[in-house]
């Protein structure tokens, strides 16, 4: 499959243990609610420590786990300003970036994600990947794939 422009291709894991830490290479605070939640697309507007983006992602105009994703970093007192505004149930959790060692010949990072507030105790790691059938190194701290469970997406949390 080649990768279109604003094409995303992830694959989601529990995580069962917390020793990815040990490998963080950066972590940071998310705020993140929805603005728009409907079958197939959803809008997103995200604060991530200094900097704010809003996201449009959606799962009609790609096959597979492929989904479009267009985002553009927004001026964060106008994400603060649209967060007011968002649907109940924003967001709070901590990203870790994990790096990965070369595999098959790519470089990819985990971003392992442990939620905050209502959702307190569910962390999740995810790895973007070039093609839905790109091998990749399963860490030890990895459990069960959560790929395209929709209790599992952030939208639906």
């Amino acid at each position: 499959m080649v990768m279109n422009k604003n094409t995303e291709i992830e694959r989601k894991f529990l995580v069962i243990s917390d020793t990815f830490k040990e490998s963080a290479e950066a972590s940071y605070e998310i705020l993140q609610g929805y603005l728009c939640k409907e079958a197939g697309k959803t809008i997103r507007v995200r604060i991530r420590d200094t900097r704010a983006f809003l996201t449009i992602k959606s799962s009609l105009l790609r096959k597979g786990l492929a989904k479009f994703e267009w985002e553009r970093e927004i001026d964060v007192a106008d994400a603060k300003e649209l967060m007011q505004i968002c649907l109940p149930g924003v967001i709070s959790k901590t990203r870790y970036i994990i790096p990965t060692s070369p595999f098959m010949g790519a470089e990819r990072k985990w971003e392992v994600d442990v939620f905050h507030g209502r959702l307190e105790g569910r962390v999740l790691a995810e790895i973007e990947l070039g093609d839905e059938q790109e091998p990749f190194e399963r860490p030890d701290w990895l459990g069960e794939e959560v790929t395209g469970q929709p209790q599992y997406y952030n939208a639906n949390m």
